[in-house]
């Protein structure tokens, strides 16, 4: 049976004691397939001119063994790093969290083009941008492509919306307007000078309406391969309509009603055929009282290790061989 070395590309510098990487790439290191896993991290020093996109040949990296966890200081990804040659791996597993510039995808997608890279470079920046759930309009709320001042008046005219910035990430830049009101986080203005201040600057926004029971939370649900591994449900602070955790939301264990079953069913295909292979759909409730798609999200899926320890259930086992079956695939065709 063959074996493979992976490389894992994180930051560990944006990590917390509640990051899936270390308990992932623990598991994946014990599969049968695996030979050997290494990390490279973003907050390395060493490592910058990679991360930058120079072309190098080595980057160093620690390798993943049973001890391989979560430390403020970032020790097991620090103190233990070691130059290694970048043409020592099979397969790239990236765990890098946003933001990821298009130089930088396409950079990955040249340097590892003979490679298997779980998820792929290019189809992380395409689905990645939240203009692309304008693919999908019958899986969402009502959606408009917001890039002039008129076309945000003439979207907010119809019914109260939200302004989502294309590549921002964790509810950041998230803008609500309903009439004369605006609110940029937790602060209110007027529409007008909402418009004063925008209006010298580029408008890069996918307008949505702003759903009403949003107070009923904001569901993530973690497929692998096509297949729902479980489900949190997010909810927004009580001062605030943001459910992201990252803002101030608490999270608790779900499931996927049959709409979600139903988006993810519809995505899937569109997605595998991108190169995605691990990610994250998020839903909120409309005004029907129906689940519908929110966001996509195809960089550095958090929540897994959470919702197999509150289930009980195996998931992360179960990722680590759907990931390395597809990768054993891919690779033998």
């Amino acid at each position: 049976m063959r074996k493979y070395n992976m490389l894992i590309l994180t930051d560990h510098s944006k990590h917390s004691l509640e990051n899936a990487l270390y308990p992932i790439a623990r598991t994946l290191a014990r599969h049968p397939f695996c030979n050997r896993i290494d990390v490279a991290s973003r907050g390395l020093e060493e490592n910058l001119d990679f991360f930058q996109g120079k072309d190098v040949k080595h980057v160093f990296t620690t390798t993943v063994n049973e001890y391989f966890s979560y430390t403020k200081e970032g020790d097991y990804l620090t103190k233990n790093a070691i130059k290694t040659n970048l043409k020592e791996y099979d397969v790239i597993f990236l765990r890098l969290p946003p933001p990821l510039s298009e130089a930088f995808l396409l950079f990955l997608n040249k340097i590892f083009s003979n490679k298997t890279i779980i998820n792929n470079p290019m189809g992380i920046f395409e689905t990645g941008s939240k203009e692309y759930l304008l693919n999908f309009p019958e899986l969402c709320p009502p959606l408009k492509r917001c890039d002039s001042l008129e076309a945000i008046i003439e979207f907010k005219n119809q019914f109260p919306i939200v302004l989502k910035p294309y590549r921002e990430y964790a509810g950041r830049g998230i803008i609500r307007i309903d009439e004369d009101k605006v609110w940029i986080e937790k602060n209110q203005i007027s529409f007008d000078n909402f418009s004063t201040g925008i209006k010298d600057k580029k408008i890069e926004y996918l307008g949505v309406k702003f759903l009403k029971n949003v107070r009923q939370g904001d569901k993530r649900i973690v497929v692998v391969g096509g297949k729902i591994m479980g489900a949190s449900l997010r909810l927004p602070a009580k001062d605030s309509w943001i459910c992201n955790v990252a803002q101030g939301g608490t999270a608790q264990l779900s499931k996927a009603d049959p709409e979600e079953q139903k988006i993810v069913a519809t995505l899937n295909p569109h997605l595998e055929k991108k190169g995605i292979l691990f990610y994250g759909v998020d839903t909120l409730v409309n005004d029907d009282g129906r689940r519908v798609l929110s966001e996509l999200n195809v960089t550095s899926i958090g929540g897994l290790p959470q919702m197999a320890a509150y289930s009980g259930l195996p998931l992360v086992e179960e990722a680590s061989n759907i990931l390395w079956n597809y990768i054993n695939k891919h690779i033998n065709g």
